[in-house]
């Protein structure tokens, strides 16, 4: 379980972020900052985890997001999405570089948010058949980072974690270097911030994946990836989505059309005048639409008692 903080307690972290984080602190909402703050110390699961430990822990984050070039992501895709004869795009060509190389891996559409849990946690959806065999890691990593900070924006009020359920059928080659950025991505720019990875199929690609990245997780993190076989994929999935077995999507043998609005990207049109195919805004207004929509239905389906 989890312990209580004060209100003091919260205020005295909220004060020391944006003294040190001016531009960026209020990525992290009271729900979140809450939420770390309330956790077992992992020294001694008895007792809360210190206030200096957390203000360190989420010190790092904000650190991590600013050399990172987190909060600056999204600009990043409205200059791809725009002519490169843009006076941004003319004056800051290693902007436009690394923006184009990122827009790139979104536009293979094998990531996206997509609908919600039962308890509204976003669920960012993972198909690996269309992952590059020889991935651009940096163009890769950056994509993540826009994509987990577009669905946290989108959160329900009180919600501090998602879900990534991920369609392992046919994924290329491990590129360890690419998993392992992925990881220290993870860890240090989003502690506590999954909920659970749930992986389907079980396939010797996934475990090795696995077998490399399980060492080099923290317990809490490593305790949350679950592999699904296929006999008990429907059941889980009908478990876990919001409207049960009519969210389980086709390529996991459900009913649900994600290729409507994420198709390959040989059939995606451009977005704008640049180089953006994958319909990014699109998908976060569907997500905010969702997640307004849950709120106003309630929140969370509460299972029968």
């Amino acid at each position: 379980g989890n312990f209580e903080v004060t209100k003091e307690e919260l205020s005295i972290i909220r004060a020391e972020l944006a003294s040190k984080f001016p531009e960026d602190y209020n990525y992290l909402s009271d729900a979140y900052v809450l939420s770390v703050a309330s956790k077992p110390y992992s020294k001694d699961p008895t007792v809360r985890r210190p206030l200096e430990y957390t203000m360190e822990k989420l010190t790092h984050v904000m650190q991590w997001r600013e050399e990172a070039g987190a909060p600056d992501m999204e600009e990043l895709v409205k200059l791809a999405n725009g002519p490169e004869s843009a006076p941004a795009a003319v004056e800051e060509p290693e902007k436009l570089t690394k923006a184009k190389a990122m827009v790139t891996a979104l536009n293979s559409g094998s990531v996206y948010w997509h609908g919600l849990t039962k308890e509204g946690k976003p669920i960012l959806w993972i198909r690996t058949n269309r992952k590059p065999w020889y991935p651009d890691v940096d163009a890769e990593v950056n994509a993540l980072i826009l994509l987990a900070d577009a669905g946290i924006r989108a959160m329900p009020k009180d919600c501090t974690d998602f879900v990534v359920l991920s369609d392992s059928n046919s994924p290329p080659p491990p590129n360890p270097s690419f998993m392992i950025n992925m990881l220290k991505a993870l860890v240090r720019g989003y502690p506590d911030r999954l909920n659970m990875l749930a992986s389907a199929p079980i396939g010797s690609i996934i475990q090795f994946v696995m077998n490399l990245l399980l060492p080099l997780m923290p317990g809490r993190l490593a305790s949350k990836v679950v592999l699904i076989g296929t006999d008990e994929m429907q059941e889980k999935l009908t478990e876990l989505l919001l409207n049960g077995k009519d969210d389980i999507p086709t390529f996991m043998g459900g009913t649900a059309d994600h290729d409507e609005y994420y198709p390959v990207e040989g059939s995606c049109p451009n977005r704008g005048e640049g180089t953006l195919k994958f319909d990014y805004f699109g998908m976060v207004e569907r997500l905010e639409a969702a997640v307004a929509d849950f709120e106003k239905n309630g929140g969370a389906k509460k299972e029968e008692e």
